[in-house]
C-alpha cells in the first residue's frame, strides 16, 4: 500500500516558536538541532522541516500520536536530499514502510510532501 502525506506552515509561525529553547527540544532531535546550529537556524530550514513530521505522520496515517516529533529526524545527504532517520516509538511504527521525503520553500512558506511505501 502506498499513502501520502503534505504539509504546508508560514514560516513567520515558526520564527515565533524557534524562540522557545522548550519547543525545539520538543519538536527537533539532537541531530537536526546540530543541523541548524552549523546553518545558523534558517527559519526556512527549520519549518520545512517541521512540516516534514507533519507530513510522516499523515502518511503513517495516525496523525502526531504514539511517537514523539523529536523521534523523527529530517536530514540532509551530501548533496542536500532530505531523508528520515526514526528512533523510539517512531522507529517501531515505521520499520515496516519505506519513505521518500520532498522539501521546498518561499521566502514565506514552507511545504513538505511525504510518500509512505509498504515494505
Amino acid at each position: 500500500m502506498t499513502a501520502v502525506g503534505v504539509d504546508i506552515l508560514d514560516i513567520s509561525r515558526m520564527v515565533k516558536s524557534m524562540q522557545s529553547q522548550s519547543f525545539m527540544k520538543r519538536v527537533f532531535s539532537q541531530k537536526e538541532l546540530e543541523m541548524f546550529e552549523k546553518r545558523n537556524f534558517p527559519p526556512q530550514t527549520v519549518t520545512a522541516n517541521f512540516c516534514a513530521k507533519e507530513a510522516f505522520s499523515k502518511a503513517l496515517g495516525t496523525g502526531v500520536r504514539g511517537f514523539k516529533l523529536s523521534e523523527v529526524s529530517v536530514l540532509r545527504d551530501e548533496m542536500g536530499k532530505p531523508y528520515f532517520e526514526f528512533d523510539g516509538r517512531a522507529l517501531q511504527l515505521a520499520e515496516n514502510k519505506q519513505f521518500s521525503v520532498s522539501l521546498s520553500h518561499t521566502a514565506d512558506t514552507a511545504i513538505a510532501f511525504v510518500i509512505a511505501e509498504d515494505k
